[in-house]
């Protein structure tokens, strides 16, 4: 019943723009902590971007000053504005909701701990 799913994904050429959505259903998004995870083919999945209730947020030193997460609890979503994506972006991205958390560096480290996990929406950069 309770859910995470994204949306928004796609393929798009480098220096493209793509928005993903992470909605969620059966719950309330306000008082956690949503946190943005990719995986690439063969490697680990990794920490992009997280937000916490408190409207803090933290990126991965590889997508800051280009993506921006944000939320809107009107809507119950999350965002992540994804702008001069480049070919190494290309990944599954996963939303994750981690409660009464909040959204520090070290979030971005681990998966543990996540309350819900979205199942994953493929984002390709290719020319």
């Amino acid at each position: 019943q309770s859910q995470l799913v994204e949306s928004g994904g796609g393929l798009v050429q480098p220096g493209g723009t793509l928005r993903l959505s992470c909605a969620a259903s059966g719950f309330t998004l306000d008082h956690y902590a949503v946190a943005w995870f990719r995986q690439a083919p063969g490697k680990e999945r990794e920490g992009v971007s997280c937000v916490d209730d408190t409207g803090k947020t933290n990126y991965a030193n590889s997508v800051k000053g280009r993506f921006t997460i944000s939320r809107d609890n009107a809507e119950n979503t999350v965002y992540l504005q994804m702008n001069s994506l480049k070919p190494d972006d290309t990944a599954v991205y996963y939303c994750a909701a981690d409660w009464a958390n909040f959204c520090y560096e070290e979030t971005l480290a681990t998966t543990d701990g996540y309350d819900y996990w979205g199942q994953g929406i493929q984002v390709t950069v290719s020319s």
